[in-house]
């Protein structure tokens, strides 16, 4: 009962809350959101180079020398009491390359263990961590940088545990003269060492292209991230009745429709408006998360996000907000600071 129990739990979860296919990876916390900055331009970003460290999480090639001694503290409190964050630090070694470290957790909450007749015996946690060991390095130039993220995976449900290992392989194209950049990830390669059960599952391999277009004589800045291009139909097989309500001919699918729609789910937009380096103002359209999530005679402002950061003395301070569902949606808070402007003489 009690492994049935859990069995459900990650189902659940997998299945309604991450923009993944559900029931077919194990470690999908891997995939959530963690920087409010990324929250607020639609759930990730992959191509934004200007030292905001929040964003090597999704791309470790956008880790730079600009980044040297920043940390950075991520908190997000999700849903049915789960909670989640991620921390980080990075540091430059001259002629070596850009190093980083991280940790990312997200805790379940507390659940009842009960028997197959519902008597209460105990409780028990879920919680599942990973590690980011990072590295990046310019091949030309400083045009083009490729990075690699490390992550060794620890997962533990009640009394079943986990361990994985997973990696991240990154390029990123930067070109300060025409404020274009973009970014290519291959998410999460690796396996399931040691399972809970004792069969290996698979984990959620992602492939993710951006690019971000900056404005010269204008405060704005647009991007546009490809999400899952390991796989072209993204939509959940459904067996629909296209009959009419009340009898005659089916409705015709229009085959156009269905191509647009299976491309939009590629596509997450942001758009930044920048006012000089202390504020900028973000939003994001996540279509896939519209389709998924919304409610078809209240859809709300679901797939909608949006977000602000600021600068306050030595701290970078950011909030985004994401809605998931007419139910609510999730806040995002960042705290980054350059440790080296702490003991710096004045």
């Amino acid at each position: 009962m009690l492994r049935i129990k859990i069995s459900i739990i990650a189902l659940l979860f997998t299945s309604a809350l991450f923009a993944q296919k559900g029931g077919e990876s194990v470690y999908n916390f891997l995939l959530l959101t963690n920087s409010a900055r990324a929250s607020a331009l639609g759930g990730a970003n992959v191509s934004i180079m200007d030292d905001d460290i929040n964003f090597v999480f999704h791309n470790p090639a956008l880790l730079s020398t600009g980044m040297d001694q920043n940390m950075n503290l991520n908190y997000v409190n999700y849903f049915a009491g789960v909670n989640y964050g991620y921390a980080s630090y990075a540091m430059t070694k001259e002629n070596i390359g850009n190093f980083a470290a991280g940790i990312h957790y997200v805790d379940y909450g507390t659940f009842d263990r009960t028997d197959q007749y519902g008597n209460f015996d105990g409780t028990f946690g879920a919680s599942e961590y990973a590690i980011n060991l990072i590295y990046s390095r310019t091949l030309i130039d400083t045009f083009l940088t490729v990075g690699v993220n490390l992550k060794p995976i620890f997962s533990i449900y009640e009394q079943y545990t986990s361990l994985g290992v997973t990696m991240d392989v990154g390029l990123a194209y930067n070109n300060p003269g025409t404020y274009t950049s973009a970014g290519f990830v291959l998410n999460n390669l690796g396996m399931q060492i040691v399972s809970f059960t004792g069969t290996r599952e698979s984990v959620p391999f992602e492939i993710q292209a951006g690019v971000t277009q900056g404005l010269a004589h204008a405060p704005f800045r647009f991007t546009l991230l490809l999400q899952n291009l390991e796989r072209w139909n993204l939509t959940y097989e459904t067996e629909e009745d296209n009959s009419p309500p009340f009898g005659g001919e089916e409705n015709e699918i229009n085959n156009f429709d269905i191509f647009a729609d299976k491309l939009m789910r590629h596509m997450v937009f942001g758009m930044e408006f920048l006012i000089g380096e202390n504020f900028h103002f973000d939003m994001g359209y996540n279509y896939k998360r519209r389709m998924e999530m919304k409610m078809d005679n209240r859809p709300g402002m679901v797939g909608f996000s949006w977000g602000f950061g600021f600068r306050v003395s030595k701290f970078h301070v950011a909030y985004g907000r994401s809605t998931y569902h007419l139910a609510g949606g999730t806040s995002h808070f960042s705290l980054t600071t350059n440790l080296s402007e702490f003991y710096k003489k004045n």
